[in-house]
């Protein structure tokens, strides 16, 4: 079974972790495992303390050691996504990257 980081838009935003708990049940639905840290993470750190970020930035790239591939949701490239990104490509290619359009998703079943 392939393990799937979902790469979307957090920013301490509450509504962002709301969506990317959507986009994790819709990779389940397709039979893979979703690691989405910013869901898990951001029941205990604080995404607007420099200390936090940077520590949960660092978790991350350890995390997408894990994964097989990296799909990103939506239209927007935060910068904490372009860091995600970027070290995915160094550690696994371009070619396990996908992205992934909001319109094209079935997620509120």
């Amino acid at each position: 079974m392939k393990v799937i980081f979902v790469c979307s838009p957090f920013q301490g935003k509450k509504e962002n972790v709301e969506k990317a708990k959507k986009y994790c049940r819709y990779v389940v639905g397709l039979g893979y495992i979703p690691i989405a840290p910013h869901v898990y993470f951001s029941q205990f750190m604080d995404d607007h303390n420099p200390d936090d970020r940077r520590k949960a930035l660092e978790m991350n790239k350890k995390l997408l050691e894990f994964c097989d591939e990296l799909w990103i949701f939506g239209d927007e490239i935060t910068e904490g996504m372009r860091i995600e990104i970027e070290h995915f490509k160094k550690i696994k290619g371009k070619d396990k990257i996908k992205w992934i359009k909001i319109e094209d998703l079935i997620i509120n079943r």
